[in-house]
């Protein structure tokens, strides 16, 4: 056999593979075949051979690790409204219930001969979110309702609650995974109120002014020549109310946090977020914070520190009702109009709800889900839902599903913050854990008031956001237990090794 003898001296590297006639050849065809395809495709076809390679590789992620799914779809709740803009006729809402349904699937997968245990997801929050997906689904034979395609552009508000609790309850399980959920919604929080600034200071690009360029946006959007800012997200309404919410939690796991980088992130975090909250321009969106922290004064049942909280929160009332400094600045007169009772913005919607009122007493069931406000019109552009502003996400539950539905939707959202407020005062023992979970449960109570003013609990990404945290909060007891069972592994060491060394002396 002939002995080959290589040359000490010459250096032989991975790249000398390509001079082999078959790589240089399936190179060549490859470019060949991608210029055939952009040649009668167009250049979307080359953008999708592009990323095909890095789908793959996110779908060899996401089915080896189900949860990467779960934290991607928190990202794309920030996203995908934004993206819209940018790609005028996609699917948002298909988008997300892809992404979802594709982790569960990779969950079964990963699975598939251990087979799932479900027992996490035996909880009641579980149980109050079949009943209101049953509720949605005997909404399709409402009599009043017209439209299934009107039924599928609504779904959100029931089929993702169905859908994120208990891929919730079965990914989030650890306090180290819930501690990544909150990095994700700090950071994404952060480039919202970035984009938001840029926004504010530089101008919006030329596709952000083209859906500006739409009459109903422009109307909301451009007020006394100033704009108000909707960064990446679906509106200015959602911007303020979402950074709002974003500020509350991220505060008060700063507040709680005991490692300095963590405190200082989760700071940045909440600065930046009342920024946004304020460049929004949304005034509905001040509840978030005020309701919020009210709350988490009465949680820390420390009388000091509620007495000081409410003294606060009453100096915050009085600047901006009883007081005209800041008047000058576009944003604080506009917030101050929040606080006016005689607001004109105010007495429309008050007027709204009359209408609504009389035109619901018949109908217990409401006119049907998807049927009420401005994504209507593509279905029933004439009907009386459709043409009467609902401007609250309350009065769209009550307008779409009648005063049964506003009932069980607002008895689903008092029954989770009220548990969620006992465990925190009550039941969990860890402070730590008592903290990420007031921090969860002031931040929905917040948005449970500004969505009175406003339709953000249904909208991404704070629906994401609080369908996630309804799980979280009601499963606390897994990551104070986890904590409770590490430190008594800790403390039993700690016994076996003086023990031992007894036992030697």
């Amino acid at each position: 056999m002939r002995q080959i003898v290589l040359n000490p001296f010459e250096k032989y590297v991975g790249a000398d593979r390509i001079r082999s006639p078959f790589v240089l050849i399936s190179i060549f065809g490859v470019y060949l075949i991608s210029a055939l395809i952009i040649a009668k495709f167009g250049i979307i076809s080359g953008i999708a051979l592009i990323v095909l390679p890095f789908s793959m590789l996110y779908l060899y992620l996401l089915f080896m690790n189900p949860i990467v799914g779960f934290y991607t779809a928190v990202a794309a709740g920030f996203l995908l409204l934004g993206i819209g803009r940018y790609l005028p006729g996609l699917q948002v809402g298909l988008g997300m219930d892809a992404l979802l349904i594709l982790t569960f699937l990779a969950l079964f997968f990963k699975q598939f001969y251990t087979r799932i245990d479900w027992t996490p997801v035996k909880k009641d929050i579980m149980v109050l979110a079949s009943i209101w997906l049953l509720y949605a689904l005997f909404q399709l034979v409402n009599p009043e309702a017209q439209s299934a395609e009107a039924w599928f552009s609504g779904r959100g508000s029931s089929i993702y609650m169905f859908l994120l609790i208990p891929l919730t309850l079965l990914l989030i399980d650890k306090n180290r995974k819930l501690d990544i959920f909150f990095y994700i919604w700090g950071i994404f929080s952060v480039l919202a109120t970035l984009k938001g600034i840029m926004q504010n200071t530089i101008g919006v690009d030329p596709w952000e002014q083209e859906w500006l360029n739409i009459e109903g946006n422009r109307t909301t959007h451009i007020l006394f020549g100033k704009l108000r800012v909707f960064s990446f997200l679906s509106d200015a309404g959602q911007f303020g109310a979402n950074q709002g919410y974003s500020a509350v939690v991220a505060l008060i796991l700063a507040i709680g946090l005991k490692e300095w980088q963590k405190k200082i992130f989760f700071i940045v975090v909440a600065l930046l977020g009342f920024y946004g909250l304020i460049i929004s321009g949304t005034r509905g969106a001040l509840s978030v914070p005020f309701v919020g922290f009210a709350l988490y004064f009465i949680l820390k049942k420390n009388i000091w520190v509620m007495v000081s909280g409410f003294i606060l929160l009453v100096a915050f009332v009085v600047f901006f009702k009883f007081t005209m400094i800041g008047q000058d600045n576009p944003e604080i007169r506009r917030m101050r109009s929040a606080f006016d009772p005689n607001n004109p913005s105010l007495q429309v919607r008050l007027e709204n709800q009359k209408k609504f009122k009389a035109y619901l007493a018949t109908r217990p069931f409401g006119g049907g889900i998807g049927h009420a406000g401005g994504k209507a019109r593509k279905y029933l552009p004439n009907a009386f839902l459709t043409n009467t502003p609902p401007d609250s996400w309350y009065v769209l539950i009550w307008a779409e599903q009648g005063i049964v539905g506003l009932t069980l939707h607002l008895f689903i959202l008092f029954y989770i913050v009220i548990k969620a407020s006992w465990n925190v005062m009550f039941n969990i023992r860890d402070p730590q854990v008592k903290m990420k979970i007031a921090a969860l449960t002031c931040g929905m109570f917040g948005i449970m008031a500004a969505s009175y003013g406003n339709m953000v609990l249904g909208q991404m990404p704070t629906s994401i956001l609080i369908y996630t945290s309804m799980a979280l909060m009601l499963n606390s007891a897994i990551y104070d237990n986890e904590i409770s069972i590490s430190e008594s592994k800790i403390h039993q060491n700690i016994r076996n090794l003086i023990l031992s060394k007894k036992t030697d002396l």
